[in-house]
């Protein structure tokens, strides 16, 4: 069921963050306020969740948890920086 859940949200991140916050308080255990997830919701979906993640299972982030955070970021580096080179190969054509 775990993995099925992870790869919902590897490909609705932002999917994933409604339901968490319609079901429960997992992103409002790891964030104090609500900025935070806003932000991560417009901005950074996966680098929200990993940290989420991070915080809620071991409560710093540290070790195995910030490479997961670490590799978060570079997914969301990757996808905004991915959707921005693809769409400016199309203008030229």
């Amino acid at each position: 069921m775990g993995c099925v859940i992870a790869g919902i949200a590897f490909f609705f991140p932002r999917l994933v963050m409604v339901v968490m916050v319609l079901a429960g308080d997992y992103l409002g255990r790891a964030y104090q306020t609500v900025l935070w997830p806003l932000l991560g919701f417009i901005f950074m979906p996966y680098t929200t969740l990993a940290y989420a993640w991070a915080k809620n299972s071991h409560g710093s982030v540290e070790g195995v948890y910030l490479a997961a955070v670490v590799v978060a970021v570079l997914l969301d580096l990757g996808v905004i920086g991915g959707g921005a080179k693809a769409g400016s190969g199309r203008a030229r054509r």
